[in-house]
């Protein structure tokens, strides 16, 4: 016998015909649904013309805006947005050989955020304008950068900003040819973002790679997100007066075998030697106030430096010493 199903056949005239329904009884222009979309206005028109050669991502995004969509909750659409990222990644490494610095054989770490609150949808061009002045420019690369010029690997993917600093294919490669010189990002226009970067320390001939795991370093890059974040979120609230929610996530990968070590800045207040690390991976998150983040940074840091630490058997890590080091990232970067 045929397998039955309750699902009903999807039927794409009637679709679009609600869709086209609810955006007029909403009082939208077509222009002004593409722009909540992140789509531009000829897909649109192209979608209220019936037409099948929309990616299904865009269609989804036109039919959000008109509730159209039956969603999980954001929380789990943020687990599903960083998990397309990072088969995006593997997708974009699988090319390389095995040890390639840019597929970050010794571990890598991710750091992802999204933004909950009364915000506005800017298209796609806008928006990449406003991440460039979200970018906290300190020491190193900065996170959430695009190279000017424009950089070749910086480009629209599924209605969103994609960068990797790919491998040249030249020989010789970069001249600073090390795991977190080759940074991989997404950003999404509704204010979802997530980062994929290898360990600095895995680059020096000083040390073997996998062997440290610098004390300094996740505090600068942690908090330099979060800046990012609240930088972002004030750019992308429709009001003054809105109150905008950071959600933020970091993962630390390929712990195994690393030693805690201030490396990175000898002189600095965190001089702490750890023991090998307790398990392979360390997962941190926190939800902040984005008015709220610059202000008290090191406290918002502190729970989450503390965690990171303890893979270590480090206890005891004093809002003092993360203040410092707070500081000297402030002191650090520009507008």
């Amino acid at each position: 016998m045929p397998q039955t199903s309750s699902i009903a056949p999807l039927s794409w005239p009637r679709l679009v015909e609600e869709a086209l329904r609810r955006r007029k009884a909403e009082g939208l222009t077509q222009k002004d649904h593409a722009a909540l979309a992140g789509v531009s206005h000829p897909t649109m028109a192209a979608f209220e013309r019936g037409e099948t050669t929309l990616t299904l991502a865009k269609a989804m995004d036109i039919l959000r805006v008109v509730g159209l969509v039956d969603e999980p909750s954001p929380e789990d659409a943020q687990s599903r947005f960083v998990r397309e990222a990072f088969e995006r990644w593997q997708a974009l490494v699988a090319p390389l050989a095995q040890d390639a610095p840019a597929r970050f054989p010794n571990g890598w770490y991710r750091i992802d955020y999204w933004l909950e609150g009364d915000l506005r949808t800017p298209d796609l061009a806008a928006f990449e304008g406003l991440l460039e002045q979200a970018v906290v420019r300190g020491i190193g690369w900065p996170s959430f950068w695009i190279p000017p010029p424009l950089d070749a690997h910086s480009h629209e993917v599924d209605g969103m900003i994609e960068y990797w600093r790919a491998p040249p294919r030249a020989s010789g490669g970069y001249s600073f040819d090390m795991p977190d010189f080759y940074d991989f990002w997404r950003a999404a226009t509704t204010g979802r973002l997530v980062l994929m970067r290898g360990y600095v320390e895995d680059g020096q001939n000083t040390v073997p790679a996998g062997a440290i795991f610098d004390t300094t370093v996740p505090i600068w890059r942690m908090g330099e997100v979060l800046l990012h974040a609240e930088r972002l979120a004030s750019l992308l609230k429709k009001t003054a007066e809105s109150a905008v929610t950071v959600h933020f996530r970091a993962l630390y990968t390929g712990l195994s075998g690393r030693v805690l070590r201030s490396w990175a800045n000898p002189l600095s207040d965190l001089v702490i030697q750890g023991h090998a690390a307790r398990g392979d991976e360390a997962e941190l998150q926190a939800e902040i106030p984005a008015a709220d983040i610059e202000g008290r940074l090191a406290e918002h840091l502190l729970p989450l430096t503390a965690s990171l630490y303890e893979r270590f058997g480090v206890a005891g890590l004093s809002l003092d010493r993360v203040k410092a080091e707070v500081e000297r990232l402030k002191a650090s970067s520009v507008r």
